[in-house]
């Protein structure tokens, strides 16, 4: 009777079997090989329109780049979510990996919209012409 007790207060193995987790992980793999794909495209399609529009400021071309880099960044900070979820071998792990991965991309999220505000307001500056006194 001791025993069967103390099982009913044991916390349940809720273990992810090393079968989903493969088909998680080439999930993210094709996921990552379409994405790769669709981000040279934007590079391509980026540059025709950078070269075509010679009368787009320079600092609007600038801050454009540099978003387009942080969204890079940040979908690549997804995919490794994405890999280390799907190699966690339990819940515990599963929802540490998540919680980490959240305050890490509010620091990141929040260095980029300062970077991207300044970068703004230096265009507006620039943009503003320039009194005679």
């Amino acid at each position: 009777m001791r025993q069967r007790s103390s099982l009913m207060f044991e916390k349940p193995s809720m273990e992810i079997p090393d079968a989903v987790r493969d088909v998680a992980e080439r999930n993210v793999a094709q996921t990552r090989a379409a994405y790769g794909q669709f981000m040279e495209m934007a590079r391509k399609a980026q540059e025709m329109m950078t070269k075509s529009q010679g009368a787009m400021a320079t600092s609007a071309i600038e801050v454009q780049a540099r978003a387009m880099g942080f969204a890079e960044q940040n979908i690549e900070a997804n995919f490794k979510l994405a890999t280390e979820l799907a190699r966690a071998r339990d819940l515990k792990e599963f929802f540490d990996i998540q919680t980490r991965h959240a305050q890490s991309q509010m620091q990141a999220y929040t260095h980029q919209a300062q970077e991207l505000g300044r970068m703004m307001t230096e265009a507006a500056q620039k943009a503003q012409p320039k009194s005679k006194i």
